[in-house]
């Protein structure tokens, strides 16, 4: 059997350059300094109690902030302040794990610099780049869970930005699932051998841990569970098929993006982008079995058979579909061939091509003054053509919408199919390919011009055609009118 395979997929890629190597540093009992009174200097001796440390702060006043900082204590068991009411002095940094100073002017912050880089301690010097051989960043704290963000001070609102995406999509339990697993970790190390069944046990733990609170299972239970995987035989994998959607990345839901990042082996389609593939957990073994009209394709059947393969082989693989995989993605076949062999299988759905093209449009499909219904149809049997069973009649009934997937080389043939069944030639027809991605083409016009324009398009991306009243009102500023076109010329 054949795959083809793309360069983008023989390795997984290498890290791209770094502005800044991100470091989480354990400073549990370490002693630090802070020099200056101020806001900002409160903000990082704060930071580095949080941290367990032992901050000394070297400043002759301190601002309100501070004071109450400082009055208040460590949240941390072993952080503290200890203020020493005067000015820095080269002498302080003896011992020091890091040295932080908010200066009022460069002369200061240059001589800070120097005399902590004289007693080897790394230093920051606040909101004067120049002088700091690290940065903090922006910090989303389910702690042991603790992501940082940086821009390398290019844009900090922009870090904030990213902050409270992150603070949205990781659930305030995560903090008790962190310290659960940190309490675990050693007793699953007693209990499981390395490989397959403690990976087996963390990834349902982590199905666990984003699924439902920590305290609907008890620890015993968890245990239990690992037990199970101890004494059972090499697990059967199983199978997700995930919808890629479009092509968009940032299309793709939260459980689709989990699937990725979860995956020992990823069968993806031709159509599905880097940009999603770059989502997938980088040691996936990625295999691209595409299936594209007119193109050397892989089969079904062997698709099929390397699902079965993998599965038995105790793989956790992803049949990465583009769009939604149960609409005209084979995933029926793919479901009833895992079953028979007894794979488990589940699905992780995608946004239809139909569904992304209409909001790019800015179109309801069902919009109530013009279609009572919408049909997602295929443009081409098995042997590349129209299929020979579809309701033409129905088809050109005008209180419907209907896309046609898949119709780059039909399209001529299904306006003869509809004109003869009494859909009238000025039909409102809207053309998109390549939906959502950068070389995204339109065209919005008439059920007579359709067959000319799909031509000027042409058919090496995927194609969606739309037919129906509610096209005719859409906001297709960006469409080329080919009737337009057609008259200019003439």
């Amino acid at each position: 059997m054949d795959v083809l395979q793309q360069p983008r997929n023989e390795v997984p890629a290498r890290m791209a350059p770094l502005a800044k190597l991100p470091v989480f540093w354990a400073l549990e009992g370490r002693r630090v300094v802070v020099a200056g009174g101020s806001d900002a200097a409160a903000w990082k001796a704060e930071l580095l109690a949080a941290c367990g440390a032992q901050v000394h702060v070297y400043a002759e006043e301190l601002s309100e902030t501070f004071e109450r900082l400082i009055g208040r204590g460590a949240e941390h068991p072993q952080g503290e302040f200890i203020h020493h009411p005067q000015a820095w002095n080269a002498s302080i940094f003896e011992s020091a794990a890091i040295a932080i100073a908010d200066c009022e002017d460069e002369e200061e912050a240059r001589a800070f610099f120097d005399a902590a880089r004289t007693a080897g301690v790394p230093v920051n010097v606040i909101d004067k780049p120049s002088f700091c051989q690290f940065q903090f960043g922006s910090i989303v704290n389910r702690s042991p869970v603790v992501v940082s963000i940086s821009t390398d001070g290019a844009a900090p609102i922009l870090a904030q930005a990213i902050r409270r995406r992150i603070e949205t999509l990781l659930p305030a339990s995560l903090k008790s699932w962190a310290e659960l697993a940190q309490a675990l970790r050693e007793k699953i190390n007693d209990r499981l051998a390395p490989g397959p069944q403690r990976r087996a046990f963390w990834e349902r733990f982590v199905d666990r841990a984003f699924g439902s609170d920590p305290g609907s299972e008890s620890e015993a239970a968890i245990l239990a569970d690992a037990g199970r995987l101890a004494t059972s035989s090499v697990e059967k994998g199983r199978v997700t098929l995930v919808g890629a959607g479009p092509g968009d990345a940032e299309l793709l839901t939260l459980k689709a993006v989990r699937a990725l990042q979860a995956a020992d082996v990823i069968l993806f389609d031709d159509l599905v982008s880097d940009e999603v593939l770059e989502l997938a957990r980088r040691e996936a073994k990625r295999m691209l079995v595409g299936k594209r009209g007119g193109r050397v394709s892989c089969r079904q059947e062997d698709i099929n058979d390397m699902m079965v393969r993998f599965a038995k082989a105790g793989k956790r693989v992803v049949r990465l579909k583009s769009g939604d995989p149960m609409v005209f993605g084979r995933a029926g076949e793919e479901i009833e061939c895992l079953e028979r062999e007894g794979i488990a299988v589940d699905v992780v759905p995608g946004i239809t091509s139909a569904s992304a093209m209409a909001s790019r449009l800015g179109v309801s499909l069902t919009h109530r003054d013009h279609a009572q219904g919408v049909r997602f149809v295929t443009g081409h049997s098995r042997k590349g053509v129209l299929p020979d069973n579809l309701d033409w009649k129905s088809l050109a009934d005008p209180r419907t919408t209907t896309i046609y997937y898949m119709a780059g080389r039909t399209a001529g043939a299904i306006v003869s199919k509809l004109t003869d069944a009494g859909m009238t030639h000025d039909m409102p027809v809207v053309i998109v390919s390549a939906v959502t991605r950068p070389n995204e083409r339109r065209w919005a016009g008439r059920l007579n011009d359709m067959a000319a324009a799909m031509a000027e398009i042409g058919i090496d991306e995927p194609v969606l055609i739309g037919i129906g009243h509610v096209f005719r009102q859409a906001d297709i500023a960006d469409c080329t009118r080919w009737s337009d076109q057609a008259a200019a010329s003439a």
